[in-house]
């Protein structure tokens, strides 16, 4: 299991994805702020790896608050710091918001119980992701068939999790239940996390990767070389639609083109029950010199404007079903998906 995040008394520790394939570095946070500049600067991606990494921030922020009196104040600025982080990922929020429920239920205890509290929770947080991924891993692999070549876009194995990985989880059970089966990692611009994290991951765990550019997933599954396709998901709200890496939206309708599964593994915490449709879900829009650089190197004119939304939305009509720790949700969504709440 590759190492994400992990608390370590008064800090937080990271591998900074930025940084892979090439170097395995770590990146030590001593306060909350540098916990959120990690989530915003991408020192670690993925919606519930950021889910953990925000709660351990709370819990890292509230342990350098010495005066009983301060602790509201500083609790709610602790909060919103890290809820400003990044918009779409709805784990974010999820898990912030059992930090606050924590807070207030136990605001009332003595400065040093209520921080064990929050440290308790956070971790407990982390410790029941790796159970939901397995879970779905579990669940999922059913879906996989021997022989199998799926495609995947983005990452969403361990190190967009606190370990095992959503839809890499899937094909990590697959393979561990003696599937032989073949990868297809897209690149994913422009972030590239498909081609540095996804093939990096997939390589540590002798499972075949064959990297493709991001505008070939046509060609292969016209060419029959798809069996179907799996991703993890950002935010899905409660009819299905579901926002992830840009671009899985195009995935998602050559799918469907060419008849092909469409799966989303995601855990509960990812869904929205409060938005209704994908049109309402708010999109990340991220620097563009993201777009125009590749590898700190300038691929275009300096002069050229650039666009960079982070996140597209997959209407439900595309989704052959969703996997999560409880159960796998088809058609139609809002029903299937509201009786494993």
């Amino acid at each position: 299991m590759l190492p994400t995040i992990e608390w370590d008394r008064d800090k937080v520790i990271m591998i900074d994805q930025r940084k892979l394939p090439e170097e395995e570095v770590y990146v030590e946070c001593k306060d909350y702020s540098q916990v959120a500049e990690a989530i915003e600067k991408m020192v670690i991606r993925g919606a519930p790896a950021v889910g953990v990494a925000a709660a351990f921030g709370v819990a890292l922020g509230m342990m350098k608050i010495g005066e009983e009196e301060k602790r509201d104040k500083e609790f709610y600025l602790i909060y919103r710091r890290l809820k400003k982080t990044r918009p779409t990922a709805r784990n974010l929020f999820w898990a912030l918001e059992r930090m606050k429920k924590i807070f207030e239920e136990n605001r009332n205890l003595d400065i040093f119980r209520l921080k064990e509290r929050l440290i308790q929770e956070a971790l407990a947080i982390e410790r029941e992701d790796i159970e939901k991924n397995k879970k779905i891993g579990f669940l999922g692999k059913q879906l996989i068939k021997d022989g199998d070549s799926i495609l995947t876009h983005c990452n969403a194995g361990a190190l967009a999790t606190a370990g095992y990985g959503t839809a890499l989880g899937v094909i990590r059970a697959a393979v561990e239940e003696g599937k032989r089966i073949q990868v297809y990692a897209d690149e994913t611009r422009p972030f590239l996390q498909g081609a540095r994290l996804t093939c990096w991951e997939l390589d540590k765990e002798n499972i075949p990767v064959i990297l493709i550019t991001d505008n070939m997933a046509g060609y292969l599954m016209q060419k029959g070389m798809i069996s179907l396709v799996i991703t993890g998901a950002d935010r899905i709200v409660r009819n299905g639609d579901t926002a992830n890496k840009i671009g899985t939206y195009t995935v998602a309708v050559l799918a469907k083109e060419n008849g092909l599964p469409f799966y989303v593994a995601a855990p509960l915490a990812t869904i929205d029950f409060n938005l209704g449709q994908g049109n309402q879900i708010l999109i990340e829009e991220r620097d563009p010199q993201e777009v125009k650089e590749v590898g700190g190197r300038c691929i275009t004119l300096p002069h050229v404007k650039a666009l960079n939304p982070a996140f597209d939305v997959t209407p439900a009509k595309y989704i052959s079903a969703i996997i999560t720790e409880k159960g796998i949700a088809r058609p139609p969504f809002e029903k299937s998906l509201t009786k494993l709440m």
